[in-house]
């Protein structure tokens, strides 16, 4: 069974996400949405709220699972029996940024790889970082984001 791994803080999850562990799901016998904790973050939602969020986002998946993990995302992986970390990336900063962890993930952990996948053109703009700005300053980010999400926003 080949399973895949997607970390990050989900703050909130937004359709570029669902887009990529939709298409994830195609690929891979299991995909593991991992929640993780980034206390460098300001979050808007608490740990408990996001995995909530995204277990009603990909209800209709049947090999998805959404955990929860704190520290290293290989080391997570591998406890998970995941073979592959799977990264969004959007541009080429997002390039630069992921190379840097996937090389020092392949030293950590030499038989897992890093996987990075786009997202569809129509969400390569979208980041859950600018949900969040959008949101603290009074904006609606409702087209950003899942409709279930979206009412958790208002």
């Amino acid at each position: 069974m080949l399973a895949a791994f997607f970390p990050g803080t989900f703050d909130p999850i937004t359709l570029g996400h669902v887009d990529l562990v939709q298409r994830a799901s195609q690929l891979f016998d299991e995909v593991v949405v991992a929640v993780g904790v980034n206390d460098e973050k300001s979050a808007l939602f608490t740990l408990n709220e996001r995995i909530s969020m995204i277990e009603n986002v990909i209800d209709n998946m049947s090999n998805v699972r959404v955990i929860q993990f704190d520290g290293l995302a290989v080391v997570a992986a591998k406890e998970q029996g995941c073979g592959v970390i799977l990264r969004g990336v959007r541009d080429a900063g997002d390039v630069s940024f992921e190379k840097q962890l996937a090389h020092m993930n392949r030293e950590l952990a030499s038989d897992i790889d890093t996987l990075w996948m786009s997202p569809s053109p129509c969400f390569s703009a979208i980041s859950s970082t600018i949900v969040r700005q959008i949101i603290r300053m009074g904006g609606d980010a409702s087209q950003f984001v899942p409709k279930y999400v979206a009412e958790k926003l208002k």
